[in-house]
């Protein structure tokens, strides 16, 4: 069951929010150590243009990811998109078409408020990750560089 999220979520969210950044440590040598936070999840919890749903499986949540309203730069064609985020599944739910509801939740929410594009980021050396949203049907489109100062770190 996919619903959308609440305070008495949050101790769960905030052990997701742990998992992505665990997932996403091995492709990206500039997250600081631990304690770290990605998102401030009671303002997503609270705003309008926000939207953080769960999925449910025996009362127990396994899956989350928000769609949140933001600004195109203006020499675009639209003028806000929705930018997904916080998509994370439990491991022991993955490959089981969870994050595909989750989804369907959030691009239905998000053509519900108008919006006509929709962009997620995604490590290009996640391939698991990379191969889930191409099969949903996102589509490659920037590639973000970096030139890290010490050029022999690992990249």
């Amino acid at each position: 069951m996919i619903r959308e999220a609440t305070f008495k979520d949050l101790p769960k969210l905030l052990e997701f929010e742990q998992g992505v950044i665990e997932a996403e440590r091995p492709f990206d040598p500039t997250i600081r150590p631990s304690p770290v936070l990605y998102y401030d999840l009671e303002e997503l919890l609270t705003s309008k243009d926000a939207k953080v749903v769960v999925e449910e499986e025996d009362n127990k949540i396994i899956a989350c990811g928000y769609a949140k309203v933001k600004m195109a730069r203006p020499y675009l064609d639209h003028q806000k998109y929705a930018y997904l985020g916080f998509m994370f599944t439990h491991p022991d739910h993955r490959g089981k078409g969870v994050n595909g509801k989750i989804l369907d939740a959030l691009k239905a929410w998000s053509f519900e408020n108008g919006l006509t594009e929709i962009r997620l980021s995604v490590y290009e050396d996640n391939l698991p990750a990379v191969h889930a949203y191409e099969k949903y049907g996102f589509k490659k489109h920037l590639v973000e560089m970096r030139l890290p100062r010490n050029t022999d770190e690992n990249q």
